[in-house]
């Protein structure tokens, strides 16, 4: 079969991007396509050329590609794809949009619907301060078209895959339609198992809004006797080190060997985000290290509570200082009932070998029922007369 993959933007590696990398493993002599490409590291694309879009040619594509978020539908739409038997769309704005013709199967790996055009539209306005003006109104409109587009796109897809229920469920709601699971890959292989722990719980992440760094901060900074170690920068930056008291250490940016360390060393990994899934967390536990984790989103899928056998972490509830506190207080009293062990052995399932198997599985079951479709005699139902239609002309002779 000849086979395209369709990504949305390859501009710095992250989770999706891991994604595609299976992907393309999966189909190695795969066509790639991208509306940008200014990646500096190649492995995620496998070293292999990529078709860009118009957008890739357009002025301050390199550091606001975001700003051409308007004519990203319009820029997806102008790959022709024809002469592809499969196509494959690693989606989390636009990209599962191509045009596709009937007798070509579609899957897509949606790993999220586009969350700042539906169910987020009002978070992400108070956080970009667009809530009223000319400039709001402008973004809410554009918001809806969007909106209508996505929703629309999703028709050209034969199979829908979510990278978790949560995400399954938040396609029910966007697109009416049932999604399959896979959960995205994680490289547990290079997180070692270490059974010695330190005294201090850890965070890594970006340091933007949703991710919660600051309530973190600011709940183990009224705990003085718990000392805790932030590892990641972000736009949050100054105002997270304003809330650090002198038990809470900002390390900032760091390579992986440092993080690793810390990871494993860690007594637990704190998590506050309302994640699609949340890689970190599944790093985590593949370093035998405990997680307490805001119940919902992926998490609830990842993390193994107290009170259900081979438990590898716990939840807090609400995103407040009270909840996270006690929740810290309450893994304090219990820990000893998580192992390492189990925290090893629940990251396991999440693998790129269990990815791509569980993918390359569902593509296969997809080409199988287009195949049997298409070997169908349709069932034609000609029309021979119009409602009223009679030898008089009916309504439509008059």
């Amino acid at each position: 079969m000849k086979v395209a993959i369709v990504h949305d933007w390859l501009v710095a590696p992250g989770g999706a991007e891991k994604v595609l990398e299976q992907i393309i493993q999966c189909f190695p002599d795969a066509d790639l396509f991208s509306l940008v490409d200014f990646m500096v590291d190649r492995a995620p694309v496998c070293g292999k050329t990529v078709t860009t879009s118009f957008i890739q040619h357009l002025p301050f594509a390199r550091r606001r590609h975001r700003g051409y978020l308007p004519l990203m539908p319009l820029a997806v739409e102008q790959f022709d794809l024809s002469s592809y038997d499969l196509i494959i769309t690693s989606s989390y704005a636009v990209a599962k949009g191509v045009l596709v013709g009937p007798d070509q199967t579609h899957v897509s790996y949606v790993h999220s619907p586009m969350r700042y055009a539906w169910d987020l539209q009002h978070q992400y306005l108070r956080e970009a301060k667009l809530t009223r003006g000319l400039r709001s109104w402008a973004t809410r409109a554009l918001l809806h078209y969007l909106r209508s587009w996505d929703s629309r796109s999703a028709n050209g897809v034969d199979r829908l895959i979510a990278n978790s229920q949560f995400v399954a469920r938040r396609m029910m709601k966007t697109y009416r339609r049932d999604a399959a699971v896979i959960p995205p890959p994680v490289d547990v292989d290079r997180f070692e198992l270490c059974t010695q722990k330190d005294g201090f719980y850890l965070t890594a992440s970006r340091m933007v809004p949703y991710k919660r760094i600051d309530l973190i901060v600011e709940t183990f900074s009224s705990m003085p006797d718990r000392k805790l170690v932030v590892i990641g920068e972000g736009p949050q930056m100054d105002m997270i080190r304003a809330k650090a008291g002198p038990n809470v250490s900002i390390l900032g940016y760091q390579p992986f060997a440092v993080l690793k360390d810390h990871m494993q060393r860690a007594k637990a990994f704190v998590f506050a985000a309302e994640e699609d899934f949340g890689i970190a967390v599944v790093e985590a536990q593949a370093c035998g290290t405990p997680v307490i984790a805001y119940g919902k989103g992926g998490a609830l899928e990842t993390v193994v509570p107290l009170g259900e056998p081979q438990p590898t972490g716990l939840f807090f509830r609400q995103q407040s200082v009270t909840a996270l506190r006690d929740a810290v207080e309450r893994f304090e009293r219990q820990q000893a009932m998580i192992s390492p062990v189990a925290c090893r052995i629940n990251a396991e399932q999440f693998s790129a070998t269990h990815f791509r198997r569980a993918f390359m599985n569902e593509v296969t079951r997809t080409i199988a029922a287009a195949g049997d479709r298409q070997r169908e005699d349709p069932s034609v139902n000609h029309v021979t007369s119009w409602p009223g239609d009679t030898a008089a002309g009916g309504m439509w002779g008059r």
